[in-house]
């Protein structure tokens, strides 16, 4: 793609800039090339028009920007964010056009719902594509995720990646950061799906008036939206909805779920597809299914193969994940950091534990201080003992963030250990047989961050040495 074409496209003008074959679009300076065209991004840490003349210096082609720096090679645009984001959608020959795409935001459950939506597409023999919080899945070739909807340079490589393999569908999770940050700035999605809405992220939001309206941005731009009728934004998201809608629920909803069964083995429903029987979980799982099968019927995918899907999935790593254990305990992971999260996971190892329940968790540094407190209630409330422990500290000291957590713990039923591999030992130690013993937080995370390291710690790898040593 030639530089005039793509101002031209984005409604740019040239300013005298030579024209050229462009050979990329970025908004790092670590990777401009020569006669690349560079976009300079307010961020929150740094202001990328600060080395608007360093990319020029590199070989750019052209940079674009939002302020007057009055330079030679230098362009300017209303909004470099969301026209770096067409810009790279242009570059790349908008391989989202061969992509039936869905988008999947919400509190709590994201991850499974798009996961189960891609078991769907698999069971209908439809090539599906998968951009989430634990992998990205394309041509059926499985990678982690840096994080959980990436960004305009990563994202549209991907989809190619997808059309170029075979994939005509695309599931993926949407958070409210990339709402904000307009990561998926320009794409119309054929479904998009609204799980629920709890308390998360209000550090960066700051209200949850505001979080609703990030969130919302997915309606808005989907030509069909399903909704969760039990939660209480519903209304909102509904009337954000840009296209026809369908709704969900087990009290209220379209598409509802009914004779629900809860047990060591798994659940059950019966929802208009037929009998739905899932992993172990508790009402949320029921949820994730009514979603996961509103969102697959949006996209197309046959009711058979819809209903297939569902009874064939398997859990998502970290998300109510038993591990094999040589002690006559149950261990979970999950993935669980939030307060609705945490008690909804609780609730659920209370349907069919026979014994006590033991909860190690943490909170983030760095994050929302206010849900502390509320996690420490709602884990000293729903637990028989709990081990109160470090999770992502980040920059902060880990015994501030307990001592916040602690602020809100009700009873005598908790202890404290900074150090997370030794919390994890005491609560196995302090297991008998029956008991359940849940380690919340981390989830598929299999590091730790500390300042701004990432340290290696898998919980999986942590259970089995702590056993080792225990025998």
């Amino acid at each position: 793609m030639r530089l005039y074409e793509m101002l031209r496209l984005l409604k740019i003008s040239s300013g005298g800039i030579p024209d050229r074959e462009l050979t990329g679009v970025t908004c790092s300076t670590d990777k401009v090339k020569k006669d690349c065209v560079f976009f300079a991004i307010k961020g929150t840490e740094t202001d990328g028009h600060r080395f608007v003349p360093l990319a020029l210096e590199k070989g750019a082609a052209a940079a674009v920007g939002e302020e007057a720096l009055g330079m030679d090679g230098y362009v300017r645009t209303e909004n470099s964010r969301r026209a770096h984001a067409l810009a790279q959608s242009l570059f790349w020959g908008r391989p989202q056009d061969g992509l039936k795409l869905c988008g999947v935001t919400g509190t709590n459950g994201k991850t499974t719902v798009a996961a189960m939506i891609r078991s769907a597409a698999v069971s209908a023999g439809m090539g599906c594509g998968l951009i989430g919080t634990v992998n990205t899945v394309a041509g059926g070739r499985s990678a982690p995720s840096e994080r959980t909807t990436p960004g305009p340079e990563e994202l549209y490589p991907l989809f190619l990646e997808m059309a170029d393999s075979g994939d005509r569908l695309c599931v993926m999770e949407v958070s409210s950061h990339a709402l904000a940050a307009d990561r998926v700035y320009g794409l119309t999605f054929d479904v998009g799906v609204f799980t629920n809405l709890t308390r998360d992220h209000l550090d960066f939001h700051k209200t949850m008036d505001a979080y609703a309206e990030a969130k919302g941005g997915l309606m808005e731009n989907s030509r069909f939206s399903a909704v969760n009728a039990d939660d209480p934004r519903a209304g909102y998201f509904l009337g954000r909805a840009g296209g026809e809608t369908v709704t969900y629920g087990m009290e209220k909803g379209d598409f509802r779920a009914e004779n629900v069964v809860l047990t060591p083995e798994g659940v059950e429903f019966t929802c208009p597809l037929g009998r739905v029987h899932l992993p172990p979980g508790g009402r949320f799982s029921v949820y994730n299914g009514l979603a996961a099968a509103c969102g697959a019927l949006g996209l197309g995918i046959p009711e058979k193969s819809v209903l297939r899907g569902l009874n064939l999935f398997q859990s998502v790593p970290g998300r109510l994940e038993k591990l094999k254990t040589k002690g006559k305990y149950n261990v979970y992971i999950d993935y669980a950091h939030t307060p609705d999260g945490l008690e909804k996971v609780l609730r659920a190892l209370r349907e069919f534990s026979p014994g006590r329940l033991i909860t190690v968790f943490g909170c983030g540094g760095d994050r929302d201080k206010a849900k502390r407190p509320m996690m420490g209630e709602i884990a000293s409330s729903l637990s028989d003992l709990c081990v109160v422990t470090s999770d992502n500290p980040r920059t902060e000291e880990p015994m501030a963030i307990i001592n916040d957590i602690l602020a809100g713990i009700k009873g005598k039923n908790a202890v404290t250990e900074p150090d997370r591999r030794a919390a994890i030992g005491l609560a196995l130690r302090s297991a008998a047989p029956g008991d359940t013993v849940l380690l919340a937080g981390k989830g598929h995370e299999t590091y730790q961050i500390v300042g701004r390291s990432r340290l290696p710690m898998d919980e999986r790898e942590l259970v089995a040495e702590i056993e080792n040593e225990m025998n």
